[in-house]
C-alpha cells in the first residue's frame, strides 16, 4: 500500500508554540492508517508572539500589521517544518505534502442569515516556496462556505480513528478552546457522533497564571500554582451561568468570548472578593472543568464511559484530577492512552486533511460540523514534485 510522507502545522489559540508532526499516511477511510514519525512544538520569537497577540484585537491591529504577520509567520512556520523534517534524519525531497492550519486570528461563527467566516495566517505560498513542498493551507474555509462551523475539525480524526467496539466515548481536546467529540460505539450505526465547543480551555487559565507570576510564567506549569488555591464557589457558580455555556450545539467559540478581556474580568472579580492569585487561578482551572462535565452533562445524548484528553490540558494534573472528582465512575485518561500523543494530535489531524484534500476526498462529516454536504478541505499550492 502507498502511504504519503505528511507534515501538519497548527498553532493554537493560546500561541503557545508551533505544533509540527511529521507523519506516514496510508489507505482510505475507513481503513485509514496514520504514524507520527516526528513531533515537536516550536517556540515563537518573544516578538513574533507579541505581534500575534497584537493584532488579535481589531483595537490594536491595522492593515499594514496584518499583512506582514501573515508572510512573518509564513516565514516561521517554513523553518519550523524543515526542523522537523531534518530531526527526523529526513530531507524535504522525502516529504509530498504539508498541511498548514496557521494561526487563527478571527473567528465569527454562523448565525441565523449569516454564514460563518474566520481569518487564519501563516502565507502557504511562502512554505511552498521555501521547503519546495506541495501545501495545503486555509483548511476552515470550505466548511464554512458549505454552511458549516469550520470547527471542530479534529472530530474528523477521531471518527476515523477512535471509536470504541460497544461503549460511548469522549475525545476532549483542551487547548485554548475545549472542544468534545461524542462519538457513538462502532455496533452503533444510527446514533451520528456530535461534537461542540465545551467552552473555555487554557486561555483563561494562562491569563490568571501571567497575573500571578507577574509574567514570569505564560501557562501555569503542571497545575501547582492552581493546586496551593481554593475554589470560590460564588465566583464559580457566576462563570457558569455564561451564556454560551447554556447555548445548545451546535457552537463553536474562540478567543472573542473566552480570551484576555473574558480573562481580566475574571481577575478583577477575584481581587474584589479579596481572592489571592491561587484561588483565582485554582477557580478559572474549576471553571474550565466544570464547563466540560456541564456540557456533557446538558447535551450528550448517554454518558461517556470513557473520555480521553488531548491538547496542552492534558498535561494539567489539577485539572485532570478536578475533571475525575466530577465525572465519578467514567475514565479520564490522556490521549496517549489511544496511541497518539495529545500534543501532537492536531499537528497530526492538519497532515490527515491534507492527505484527504491530496486525493480529493472530504475532509469533514456534516453530522460534526453542519456543513449542507461533504466537502474537501483546503487550498492547494503546488511543490516541486507536484503531480509527479
Amino acid at each position: 500500500m502507498r502511504f504519503l510522507t505528511v507534515v501538519g502545522l497548527i498553532s493554537g489559540t493560546s500561541v503557545d508554540g508551533i505544533d509540527v508532526a511529521l507523519t506516514r499516511i496510508s489507505g482510505a477511510p475507513p481503513a485509514l492508517n496514520l504514524e507520527l514519525i516526528k513531533h515537536l512544538t516550536v517556540p515563537y520569537h518573544p516578538a513574533l508572539r507579541a505581534e500575534i497577540f497584537a493584532c488579535f484585537r481589531p483595537e490594536s491591529s491595522s492593515v499594514d500589521r496584518l499583512c506582514r504577520l501573515n508572510v512573518d509567520l509564513g516565514e516561521a512556520y517554513a523553518a519550523a517544518i524543515l526542523q522537523v523534517i531534518s530531526a527526523a534524519g529526513y530531507t524535504p525531497d522525502q516529504v509530498d505534502l504539508i498541511g498548514s492550519h496557521g494561526q487563527t486570528l478571527w473567528y465569527d461563527p454562523p448565525q441565523a442569515g449569516k454564514r460563518g467566516a474566520y481569518l487564519a495566517f501563516g502565507d502557504p505560498s511562502t512554505i511552498a516556496e521555501r521547503t519546495g513542498i506541495t501545501t495545503v493551507g486555509n483548511l476552515r474555509a470550505r466548511d464554512l462556505a458549505a454552511g458549516g462551523r469550520g470547527a471542530p475539525l479534529v472530530s474528523y480524526m477521531d471518527w476515523l480513528l477512535f471509536r470504541h467496539p460497544t461503549q460511548w466515548r469522549a475525545i476532549q481536546n483542551i487547548g485554548g478552546i475545549g472542544n468534545v467529540t461524542a462519538l457513538p460505539p462502532l455496533s452503533d450505526t444510527e446514533c451520528p457522533p456530535l461534537t461542540f465547543d465545551t467552552g473555555p480551555g487554557n486561555m483563561i487559565m494562562d491569563y490568571c497564571a501571567e497575573r500571578a507570576t507577574n509574567g514570569a510564567q505564560a501557562y501555569d506549569t503542571d497545575g501547582q500554582i492552581a493546586a496551593r488555591g481554593k475554589v470560590h464557589s460564588e465566583l464559580l457558580f457566576g462563570l457558569l451561568a455564561h451564556p454560551y455555556l447554556h447555548q445548545a450545539p451546535p457552537k463553536a467559540t474562540g478567543r472573542e468570548l473566552f480570551g484576555v478581556q473574558f480573562g481580566a474580568e475574571l481577575w478583577a472579580r477575584g481581587e474584589a472578593l479579596s481572592l489571592s492569585p491561587e484561588d483565582i487561578l485554582a477557580t478559572a482551572t474549576a471553571f474550565t472543568a466544570q464547563s466540560i462535565v456541564q456540557a456533557y452533562r446538558d447535551w450528550l445524548p448517554q454518558a461517556p464511559a470513557e473520555i480521553y484528553v488531548a491538547g496542552g490540558g492534558a498535561k494539567n494534573p489539577t485539572l485532570l484530577t478536578m475533571l475525575q472528582a466530577a465525572l465519578g465512575n467514567a475514565r479520564v485518561q490522556p490521549h496517549e492512552a489511544l496511541g497518539v500523543p495529545s500534543l501532537a494530535k492536531e499537528s497530526m489531524l492538519f497532515a490527515l486533511l491534507a492527505y484527504e484534500a491530496w486525493h480529493g476526498r472530504s475532509g469533514v462529516l456534516p453530522a460534526l460540523t453542519g456543513a449542507s454536504h461533504p466537502v474537501p478541505l483546503g487550498e492547494i499550492v503546488p511543490g516541486r514534485f507536484w503531480h509527479t
